[in-house]
């Protein structure tokens, strides 16, 4: 067998370190708003209500389904977004705008996983299993996947879960409406997991709100090291602009269609980081 010049052993080396430092540098995780009040993008449908599909964790999820199925299915097509390659869905709280899209979702992904809060009623249990889906009461934080899990059920005027990503440069949360309060849902993904808040988006049910009280939420955001933030679907569009203008640049754009990317974690096989408390 003919032995490598030592030119050959050095581009071999290098070859091999750039592929380590290409696989170490983690992928993708994209988030794409599927349905939503706002519009992002030319061409898709805003109705109210929200939902987004994520993608690049270990489950492929959809959180939330809107209002309406066949909004969610058209604007899904549009984006060249597949809901067969759903995996799990999480329905963040009981309300129409969140959970009338669940009927197409349910027809092509037979034998997938939907969370849903312990306060649901049985009726949305039963549907759910009648259609050949899993049920799964959350009441406590539970993990979805790796990286991925609920903030478990947070009580409010109308208790929700927020769904929460361990991602490279920190969590990133996903919202409903956030019922209970933003900054409580952001303190439990914080409790959970002892990390920095890298993005917080979705509806923050905002619209009715005081100017000043909205201040004091922004402030106590910022006090918990949220870095970007998104604020969409129910928040209102004074509490938009008053979000947008505190955060500057690190505040995110939203609307159906907006596609959001940020490296995932990667897995240490030498020496692992503790994933969560769960």
């Amino acid at each position: 067998m003919k032995k490598l010049s030592k030119s050959g052993k050095l581009f071999f080396v290098l070859f091999f370190c750039l592929i380590v430092s290409a696989a170490a540098s983690g992928k993708d995780i994209t988030m794409t708003i599927l349905f939503d009040n706002y519009q992002h993008q030319e061409g898709l449908q805003a109705e109210w209500g929200f939902s987004c599909f994520v993608k690049g964790t270990e489950k492929t999820i959809l959180f939330d389904t809107g209002s309406d199925g066949d909004v969610l299915k058209s604007n899904a097509d549009k984006l060249g977004v597949d809901l067969g390659e759903i995996d799990a869905v999480v329905l963040s709280h009981l309300h129409q705008d969140h959970t009338g899209g669940l009927t197409p979702v349910m027809r092509v992904n037979p034998g997938d996983t939907v969370y849903m809060c312990q306060s649901f009623p049985l009726s949305l249990f039963d549907l759910v299993a009648e259609n050949n889906l899993v049920p799964v009461s959350v009441k406590e934080p539970v993990k979805i996947c790796r990286y991925v899990f609920s903030t478990g059920e947070v009580t409010g005027p109308v208790n929700e879960q927020g769904l929460v990503i361990d991602t490279e440069p920190g969590l990133v949360i996903i919202v409903g409406c956030s019922h209970p309060g933003i900054v409580k849902i952001v303190k439990k993904a914080k409790e959970i997991t002892g990390k920095n808040v890298y993005l917080v988006f979705g509806g923050f049910h905002l619209p009715q709100t005081p100017e000043a009280e909205i201040a004091n939420i922004i402030n106590e955001l910022k006090a918990l090291d949220v870095t970007k933030c998104g604020a969409t679907h129910c928040t209102g569009d004074k509490a938009i602009q008053m979000i947008r203008d505190a955060f500057g640049d690190n505040y995110v754009p939203m609307g159906v269609g907006k596609v959001l990317k940020v490296k995932a974690r990667t897995v240490n096989s030498k020496k692992k980081k503790a994933e969560s408390k769960l």
